[in-house]
């Protein structure tokens, strides 16, 4: 049988190029792929719902009885002590946020 001659040069350039083919096609395949960036969603503005402290006055059953201001706090808690008398329900003073409409 005769041998067929081969010329390596011939092979390791051939063999190079379709490398570097390949390399292409996957950088254009890489270059089809675009990202999408992500929507951010964005926070409701604080500067929109601006809020209040109050002192609430409430009953056993949480119902709000009454609604003092801030520095009110011992008058506050003398209507609590008020309606709390006789064997009626206890009453308690908790603060309470409000929000503040800006006209």
């Amino acid at each position: 049988m005769a041998r067929k001659v081969v010329n390596r040069k011939k092979l390791r350039e051939e063999a190079e190029s379709e490398a570097a083919a390949q390399k292409t096609a996957k950088k254009k395949k890489t270059a089809k792929k675009t990202t999408t960036k992500r929507k951010t969603r964005t926070k409701k503005s604080a500067v929109d719902e601006r809020k209040k402290i109050f002192w609430g006055i409430f009953s056993q059953s949480l119902k709000r009885v009454a609604l003092y201001e801030f520095h009110q706090k011992k008058q506050a808690e003398k209507k609590a002590v008020d309606l709390s008398k006789g064997g009626k329900t206890p009453h308690f003073v908790q603060k309470v946020k409000e929000v503040i409409v800006e006209e």
